[in-house]
């Protein structure tokens, strides 16, 4: 193992580093196939790197970092997660014409940095999310948007269709333990509710906060139907004393819990600080 020094003679190490570590992962490399014990033909790869490395995810944001810089220069927030790039905008309804005609100008200007960077944007996944309130989007008219993404969405901050399609994978994963319950003692029938139903519901709960009620009260049915699954009780037993005996929190409980701890914790490591930054007492 070698171990090179950084702060006596910088520019050697790095040298060092990148002609023993750096160029031989990055040189032209050879890979097959392989399927029902035959190779394919060996092909020689002078791009990219190895997908599931660590040093590839690291290399790829180095590779990337330009992108940050240009989209910077376009006037427009954005979050870049490894290959995931998401840019925001805020407008007024009255000049959405405008912005949508900006965010489309960027998106040419970020396709061909790609393009001449041996990158591609993929247009399926490309989406485009209009969010605002309900009397803010019917001000809004789509006629004339002349955006090229795969969907484009509506979303009136009402968390319906999330909601339904968590109703939609909490249930199958109820329908499948109450078939397996009568085989379970109680403990194991709790962990796999935690590990497979709560998990779900609890995951990011803090933003359930403030739904109408209704909305809430969906989620709650998921929670006692589940309660009643675990305890092996009938349809229409009260719900109360289930809760109770298994010593859960009801929907709202549990998101006000969820809050009332990423506030303390954000009061008492200062993280993370964009969280931070909006807190005060």
């Amino acid at each position: 193992m070698t171990f090179y020094s950084l702060s006596s003679h910088p520019g050697l190490a790095f040298t060092a580093l990148f002609s023993t570590v750096l160029s031989p992962y990055l040189s032209p490399r050879t890979s097959s196939v392989k399927c029902k014990g035959c190779f394919f033909s060996f092909q020689t790869s002078f791009y990219g790197v190895p997908q599931g490395s660590v040093l590839s995810h690291l290399l790829f944001i180095m590779y990337t970092t330009p992108l940050s810089t240009l989209i910077s220069s376009l006037s427009l927030y954005h979050h870049l997660c490894a290959d995931d790039t998401q840019l925001f905008l805020s407008f007024h309804p009255s000049d959405f014409q405008t912005n949508i005609t900006h965010l489309q100008n960027a998106l040419t200007q970020i396709t061909s940095w790609m393009m001449s960077n041996l990158l591609s944007l993929n247009s399926c996944k490309t989406e485009f999310l209009l969010i605002g309130l309900k009397r803010q989007l019917t001000k809004i008219h789509n006629s004339s948007t002349s955006i090229d993404t795969s969907q484009s969405a509506r979303e009136h901050l009402s968390f319906s269709s999330q909601i339904s399609e968590l109703s939609k994978s909490c249930y199958h994963h109820i329908r499948a333990l109450r078939c397996i319950r009568p085989y379970l003692d109680l403990h194991t029938a709790k962990t796999i509710d935690t590990s497979v139903v709560h998990s779900e519901l609890d995951y990011c709960n803090s933003l359930y906060y403030g739904l109408p009620k209704y909305q809430i009260n969906r989620l709650l049915h998921i929670q006692n139907v589940l309660a009643r699954t675990i305890v092996q009780a009938p349809k229409f037993q009260h719900i109360t004393l289930i809760l109770k005996y298994l010593h859960w929190l009801q929907v709202s409980e549990r998101t006000e819990y969820k809050i009332i701890y990423l506030t303390y914790k954000i009061l008492n490591t200062t993280q993370p600080s964009d969280l931070y930054d909006l807190v005060s007492i």
